[in-house]
């Protein structure tokens, strides 16, 4: 019901844009988070946004370089990567929560209802 996709290899400072298009779910509803596995990390949170737009949520290290947005008539977030370090490099998911607030948005893994699969980027020189 969740798909990321678009990642891929760049440079560091490169961009990419991640998106995550969600089906069989009314986005409207959803609050979004996307998250990151760095190879023999745990996972990370890294940005989330309420199902309205009106609150995002950064994680300090990408904070300043990522932007998150959603089209809920595309049933898509995406997520602005620019700036990219070699530090960025992980798979990314991301997270949907059911709710009934249009502010809420959740930095917990354990909060999130669906995931989808990961979508691999890799930032080197």
């Amino acid at each position: 019901q969740l798909q990321a996709f678009g990642g891929g290899s760049v440079q560091p400072g490169g961009s990419l844009r991640l998106s995550c298009a969600v089906s069989g779910l009314s986005l409207d509803y959803y609050a979004i988070g996307w998250y990151r596995q760095a190879p023999g990390k745990e996972r990370e949170w890294v940005s989330s946004i309420s199902s309205s737009s009106r609150l995002t949520n950064y994680a300090d290290s990408v904070k300043g370089r990522f932007s998150i947005s959603r089209d809920n008539a595309k049933n898509t977030v995406y997520l602005q990567m620019n700036g990219l370090k070699p530090e960025d490099t992980a798979v990314y998911y991301c997270a949907a929560k059911i709710v009934r607030s249009v502010y809420y948005t959740s930095t917990k893994e354990d909060d999130y209802d669906y995931w989808g699969q990961g979508t691999q980027v890799t930032v080197s020189s």
